[in-house]
C-alpha cells in the first residue's frame, strides 16, 4: 500500500468516525429530551429522581447488549453512569423548580 493509498484510506475512516460522532450526539440529544419529559412527569407526581431498580435492571440489559456486540462491560458501565448521572442531576434540577 502506498503512502497515497493509506492517507485515502486514513481520511475515509475518519469521515465514518466523524460521521458516527454526529449521530451518536443527535441520539444523545433525543435521549436527554425524552428524560425531560421523565423529570417533569416524576417531579408533577412527586417522584424520587432515582429508580434504583431500573437503573440496576437496565445497566445488565446493557452489559449484556455490550458483550452481545463486543464492547467492554466497564466501558459501558461508566459511560451509562456518565449519562444517568447528568440526568438525575437534571431531574433534581427539575424538581427543586417546582
Amino acid at each position: 500500500m502506498t503512502t497515497h493509498d493509506t492517507a485515502e484510506q486514513l481520511a475515509s475512516y475518519r469521515k465514518t468516525i466523524d460521521n458516527l460522532d454526529s449521530a451518536l450526539l443527535h441520539i444523545l440529544a433525543e435521549r436527554f429530551r425524552c428524560t425531560e419529559k421523565v423529570g417533569q412527569l416524576k417531579a408533577a407526581q412527586a417522584m424520587p429522581a432515582t429508580d434504583d431498580e431500573r437503573e440496576r435492571r437496565q445497566m445488565d440489559r446493557l452489559k449484556n447488549i455490550a458483550d452481545d456486540v463486543g464492547l467492554r462491560e466497564h466501558f459501558v458501565e461508566s459511560l451509562m453512569k456518565l449519562i444517568v448521572g447528568a440526568v438525575v442531576e437534571r431531574h433534581k434540577e427539575i424538581a427543586a423548580e417546582r
